[in-house]
């Protein structure tokens, strides 16, 4: 396992700025393409064999800054899986019926069933980064106790990491395999991606002009996806820190992992046909046949 694919251990030194968003240097941006090809026709196998054995499930969470490059991610990485078996959620704004729930409900409610891949596009993580940076969001929950901005404190934030790791303690309790990926893309690149929409007719549609006003709080974010990441880092859900810089790196490394990862899990197999039926299947191909 390389060292971009080891599991993060936080430390309260934990530095975003301390990895790069660019490792092209050492990682070929051609080979990660043709890796990437190898990669997940390996994890569609795997994803069939994991379908049939019904047992687990796996819940990937995708997290980073506007073009990080997420969408995009998901179409390439999972490019070979049958549909069947891959559910691809994006959380935006909360509903009217979310916000009569706790905040984690919508996420508990999508969550894969057993044999199958969840992809969380945006995460339960939005309750502790873009509320922190919008504190006036959280008055939408209806929390009491919480009737104006300043009644939120400092506690309430680590209160919600404890809930948050809770959950993730519980699913994984019950064998849901859980990876949580930040898409590592610096300032710079950020603002390529947002000209390129403006410039490329095709890519219009993506852009919006609250891309530029959240782009000028992106040292609180920084801070606060930092503070989230050292909190709630654990082994049986950790994060992984992807460079993003480079997109094709970035899939390569994330397939990498998936693949690294789940092929250790020997129990995955084909369930095993019953013994009665196995005794009878030259009987009942020869009854196909001459049907």
């Amino acid at each position: 396992m390389s060292k971009y694919s080891k599991k993060l251990k936080a430390t309260r030194s934990f530095k975003l700025n301390a990895y790069p968003t660019d490792v092209t240097d050492e990682i070929d941006q051609t080979l990660a393409k043709q890796e990437l090809k190898n990669l997940r026709k390996e994890l569609a196998k795997l994803q069939d064999v994991m379908y049939a054995h019904n047992r687990y499930n796996v819940l990937i969470c995708l997290q980073g800054m506007d073009t990080a490059g997420k969408d995009s991610l998901i179409r390439e990485v999972f490019e070979e899986f049958n549909v069947r078996g891959v559910e691809v959620k994006s959380f935006k704004t909360p509903t009217t019926l979310e916000l009569q729930h706790d905040y984690l409900w919508r996420h508990y409610v999508n969550l894969p069933p057993k044999g199958k891949f969840g992809v969380f596009n945006r995460t339960h993580y939005e309750n502790v980064l873009v509320t922190r940076v919008h504190p006036e969001y959280l008055l939408n929950e209806n929390i009491p106790g919480i009737e104006k901005v300043s009644d939120i404190s400092a506690n309430f934030w680590k209160l919600r990491y404890g809930q948050i790791k809770n959950f993730e303690k519980h699913l994984t309790e019950n064998k849901t395999i859980v990876f949580k990926f930040y898409l590592h893309l610096s300032k710079e690149e950020q603002k390529q991606r947002l000209l390129r929409r403006l410039e490329k007719e095709k890519h219009n549609w993506k852009f919006s002009p609250g891309d530029l006003k959240e782009r000028e709080l992106w040292d609180q974010y920084m801070e606060y996806y930092e503070q989230a990441i050292q909190a709630t880092s654990k082994p049986n859900a950790p994060w992984y820190i992807i460079p993003s810089d480079n997109k094709e790196v970035s899939r390569y490394l994330v397939a990498k992992i998936l693949w690294e990862v789940l092929s250790n899990y020997k129990d995955i197999r084909y369930p095993e046909l019953d013994e009665d039926i196995q005794e009878q299947l030259k009987f009942y191909k020869k009854q196909l046949e001459n049907g």
